[in-house]
């Protein structure tokens, strides 16, 4: 049996430009970090007394006898991919619902890569993860999604990760002292709004509007090496960094008719009318978790005027994906093996 843990991720800016039909033209760069919300991945080859030969577990639950009936694209790409002829248990369980824009896709693309790699007695890099996720999400499974989430599950930390157009992606750690990081994360709150959407069906808009929104785009990746020299200076001015969210959720939310809505602009306007210096919606849009940053003194403030919002607590994580459980064998085997 094999357990997995894979960080979770929120984006501050440059989301949309780490899309490769923008950064293989222009380049593209983001920044944000993985946060302490992991998704699980128990995996073990499953024993061979069973009608069915696979079962997989998430918010379905599927007992298949071949790969190609498992209807989990990640799980049934990445069984293909390493050719896989044994039959085998996947269990996920995580602390963040999917489909709401804190990466869980992905997340669980790496998780799962990282477990089969360590299930046949391999180690894989932390760079070569991240790559082999967005290939079997933008090629092989033909998703509508950019390339930062899987770098995050894979990297972890806080990062400024430039995505260049000759397809190279380079991760550049965040710099900064530990007081500072913890009254940083401190800056920020987290709430979910109840709503679900599949990233790549509402990415498509955005992805369709590319040409057209240039000028925006190219301003979103210049507020990243804006707010970066801001967290990376000695004193950083963190409430400037809080005003650049909002200006970047202002242009983000022009991308696609889809990425906000009358439910989505009443929550931002009543936390910017509560204290909240600005903020915006994780992910391509439509739903799933909103992050602000708020001054200590307001946020008891901004919560009692979210009161109808479950309020998450994080942290950033700096490991990315583990493996916090391995015994791929049984005591039996292993006694065979000596």
């Amino acid at each position: 049996m094999i357990i997995t843990r894979t960080p979770h991720r929120i984006s501050f800016f440059g989301g949309g430009t780490d899309y490769p039909t923008w950064y293989l033209r222009h380049n593209g760069k983001v920044l944000g970090a993985a946060i302490d919300k992991y998704c699980y991945l128990i995996v073990r080859e499953l024993p061979p007394f069973f009608e069915h030969k696979h079962r997989i577990v998430y918010s379905q639950m599927e007992n298949a006898k071949s790969i190609n009936e498992i209807k989990h694209p990640s799980v049934r790409e990445i069984l293909n991919y390493f050719n896989y002829k044994k039959g085998i248990s996947i269990h996920h369980d995580g602390d963040i619902p999917a489909r709401s824009g804190m990466g869980s896709s992905s997340t669980f693309t790496v998780g799962l890569l990282k477990a089969m790699f360590a299930l046949q007695g391999q180690i894989i890099s932390k760079n070569e993860l991240f790559k082999l996720a967005i290939h079997i999400e933008q090629n092989v499974i033909k998703e509508n999604v950019g390339s930062q989430d899987q770098v995050f599950a894979a990297q972890g930390g806080f990062n400024k990760i430039d995505f260049l157009n000759n397809g190279e992606i380079v991760v550049t750690p965040v710099l900064m002292t530990k007081e500072n990081v913890s009254v940083f994360e401190k800056k920020f709150m987290l709430f979910f709004t109840g709503l679900s959407r599949i990233a790549s069906e509402i990415a498509i808009e955005q992805i369709k509007n590319t040409t057209k929104k240039e000028k925006e785009l190219h301003k979103m990746g210049k507020l990243v090496d804006e707010a970066y020299k801001i967290i990376t200076s000695k004193t950083p001015k963190f409430k400037l960094f809080g005003k650049l969210l909002d200006e970047t959720w202002k242009l983000k939310r022009t991308l696609s008719t889809k990425i906000s809505n009358s439910f989505i602009d009443d929550i931002y306007n009543t936390a910017m009318r509560n204290g909240a210096i600005g903020g915006k919606l994780l992910g391509a849009g439509g739903g799933g978790f909103m992050l602000f940053y708020v001054e200590p003194e307001n946020r008891m403030k901004v919560k009692k005027s979210l009161k109808g919002l479950l309020n998450i607590p994080f942290e950033f994580d700096f490991s990315g994906s583990e493996i916090i459980f391995y015994r791929p064998y049984s005591e039996n085997t292993l006694g065979n093996l000596r």
